[in-house]
């Protein structure tokens, strides 16, 4: 990882979890006892001294960010801190997490480890999702970025989508199915594994494609190159279609709207624990 001096953590905590605020606070009071300037969001309240700022500013500002909670408490950060590449170290309240990688008993020598310039740091692909309105509606024209997958779905249970799929201005596929998940090798083990997706290993360049219950049974998941241009059209008759990055963010779709999914322009920096992808993959998928 690059040699930026850290004068600056900022922590993103779980809310509404005791076991998170407790660690925190130790967390807090280590890093201020080495001058560490601390960052929080303003929601939080810590014993210790720290400057309230929103995720946008945190990531703007901070040198490291330390997540308390589990993957989903990390990806609602992780798209803000692309353009400086702000190092992400994740301590898992739980199990050991895909993304929030480090244990709780882990979290001050984990820490120490970045501080200390010691760590190794993934470069993890990103996707950036252009939401082209087929009527100009500025609703439904957006630019979405994902670390883990963007995926098209139907709002209502029981409805089929269909959607039309071009690769580097290609006909690729059709699709009638529940939705379509587009995912990094970093979300391979998200929702796209649920729709029957291969897992990848986090460093490949690579992007998985993998419909949500689909009609036609030869549709399956594949895997393209992450250099691959995707546009995907909504051909379904109604406005029921959405647009989702991450879990996080949502835009609703028309039809003959186009979703433009390209290898985002930045990547975002992981900070690699001590475990092994194996280990984490046989700990979480339970393989023994």
């Amino acid at each position: 990882m690059a040699k930026r001096p850290i004068k600056s953590v900022g922590l993103v905590i779980k809310r509404g979890d005791p076991e998170a605020i407790a660690l925190a606070t130790a967390i807090a009071r280590w890093l201020r006892s080495r001058a560490i300037q601390l960052l929080v969001e303003p929601e939080v309240a810590l014993p210790v001294e720290a400057e309230p700022l929103s995720k946008p500013e945190m990531a703007h500002r901070a040198d490291l960010i330390v997540v308390l909670g589990g993957d989903g408490t990390l990806l609602s950060i992780a798209r803000f801190v692309c353009e400086r590449q702000t190092p992400i170290l994740g301590i898992n309240l739980g199990s050991l997490g895909f993304l929030t990688q480090a244990a709780a008993d882990e979290a001050c020598a984990s820490i120490e480890c970045v501080l200390d310039g010691h760590c190794l740091v993934d470069q993890r692909i990103t996707l950036e999702a252009e939401v082209i309105s087929s009527d100009g509606d500025p609703v439904r024209t957006a630019t979405l970025r994902a670390l883990n997958d963007v995926v098209i779905h139907k709002r209502q249970l029981g409805r089929l989508l269909e959607m039309s799929v071009v690769a580097d201005g290609q006909n690729f596929c059709s699709y009638r199915a529940d939705g379509l998940i587009v995912a990094t090798p970093t979300g391979s083990t998200a929702y796209a594994l649920s729709a029957g997706g291969p897992i990848i290993f986090p460093t490949l360049e690579v992007v998985v494609l993998a419909p949500i219950c689909p009609h036609t049974l030869s549709n399956r998941p594949v895997v393209l190159p992450d250099s691959c241009a995707l546009e995907i059209c909504v051909e379904t008759s109604d406005h029921d279609a959405m647009l989702t990055a991450d879990g996080q963010e949502v835009v609703p779709l028309g039809r003959k709207d186009r979703v433009v999914v390209r290898k985002g322009k930045t990547s975002v920096a992981l900070v690699r624990s001590s475990h092994s992808y194996f280990e984490i993959w046989r700990n979480k998928l339970r393989w023994g």
